[in-house]
């Protein structure tokens, strides 16, 4: 199955169970970022945590979710994804609920880790799906990447209000909020028990042996692999390096959750126009390399101004610039790396590469995120490290594979 770039002059309607699919992401964000950002203060105010168990239980709940990707996209594919997603979304009421009344160390570390573990169950399997419908969305005359567009959107929007929700039920207290998130995902469990199909067209359960062992020697797979984990690795400096060039410019972090709101707005308002506009005119590769590059131009604005030491508003436009290109970016690289796994997948498999696309690439952040903090940390020339980061991405373009 090859993928180009077609003329989208007449939309074609998205099935009803996209629909259901994209929804459902929206919600899945809005139930988990209401209480992610009030998370750490919890845990280091109400629960009395060291700061460095706060860092190790936010750490455990990523590796319980982005780690275990892999597991959910493969049980995906043995027992279809109905089973799985209302699995999932079981696990993350019952963590919810349960974070919302842990007071002790070793029950927040439970909760926790059944909130990661949900995600690695129901994620992937909604997100092949989205993927495998993409292209038969494609079949029908429509854009692949369209579809995963919109689904980026409606993730961006929920990541977007969920926070809203929270601060608004955080004057409550944290447990209220907890609770709300809960029931969201009741809602989602209800809509999903009565909506989702027992049985999706076209989907074929495949025997969870030896699947495994074909991904490992896919080393286009991989390859894609590498690259979308020098994108997540960039990306991941919005909250690395971002922070640092901030609070040198002004003096504080203040400017950040500006220059997040930012970040989203553009997500939301410029992801479809601009997957339209790419769509028409670019193959999943092309639009990946004008990715990479925009987001290594993101990072050598910032290299280039830093030995002028701008301070105060003028040293905010170098980070509004760099905040601006890595969206851009993101908007090309994120939908279509996903458009591209089901080309790379061997029959039957595709959730277990989707939730691989999002291990491997998550092990690459978080080997890569240790070298980075070394490297921000190391008394270098204050423009080296941001050159370094514009390498990165730039190089990951010799990874995409070439068919």
């Amino acid at each position: 199955m090859t993928s180009t770039a077609v003329d989208l002059r007449k939309p074609v309607p998205l099935s009803p169970l996209l629909q259901l699919l994209i929804l459902t992401q929206l919600a899945f964000n809005i139930g988990f970022f209401a209480v992610l950002p009030f998370l750490s203060e919890h845990l280091g105010q109400a629960v009395g945590m060291a700061g460095w168990l706060v860092g190790f239980v936010l750490g455990l709940r990523t590796f319980s979710q982005q780690g275990l990707f892999v597991v959910g996209g493969a049980l995906a594919d043995r027992y279809g994804i109905r089973p799985v997603v209302l699995a999932g979304c079981v696990l993350r009421i019952a963590g919810f609920g349960w974070l919302g009344y842990a007071e002790r160390t070793g029950a927040v570390i439970g909760a926790v880790l059944l909130i990661g573990f949900a995600a690695a169950l129901f994620s992937p399997a909604v997100e092949s799906e989205v993927a495998r419908q993409a292209v038969v969305h494609e079949e029908a005359g429509g854009q692949r990447t369209r579809v995963l567009a919109l689904f980026t959107v409606a993730g961006q929007a929920g990541a977007f209000v969920g926070p809203l929700l929270g601060a608004v039920l955080l004057s409550v207290d944290f447990r209220t909020v907890c609770l709300a998130g809960a029931g969201v995902f009741v809602l989602v469990l209800a809509g999903h028990a009565w909506m989702l199909p027992q049985h999706i067209p076209g989907r074929q359960r495949v025997r969870l042996e030896g699947g495994l062992g074909m991904l490992v020697r896919n080393r286009r797979f991989l390859a894609l692999c590498c690259a979308y984990g020098a994108y997540l690795l960039a990306y991941n400096q919005l909250y690395l390096a971002l922070p640092d060039e901030v609070e040198r410019a002004t003096g504080s972090q203040s400017a950040l959750a500006w220059l997040f709101a930012l970040s989203s707005l553009l997500v939301v308002t410029a992801q479809l126009p601009v997957t339209r506009w790419v769509g028409s005119r670019l193959s999943l590769r092309r639009s990946m390399v004008a990715g990479l590059l925009l987001i290594g131009a993101g990072f050598a604005v910032v290299a280039v101004s830093r030995p002028a030491d701008w301070t105060g508003t003028a040293g905010l436009l170098p980070s509004a610039g760099f905040v601006v290109l890595l969206t851009f970016g993101q908007m090309l690289v994120a939908p279509v790396a996903r458009a591209w796994v089901p080309d790379l997948a061997e029959e039957g498999r595709l959730g277990l590469y989707t939730g691989a696309l999002s291990s491997v690439s998550g092990l690459i952040v978080l080997i890569g995120s240790s070298a980075t903090g070394s490297l921000l940390d190391g008394g270098l020339p204050a423009a080296v490290p941001w050159l370094v980061l514009a390498v990165l991405p730039v190089a990951a373009i010799g990874l995409l594979p070439r068919r």
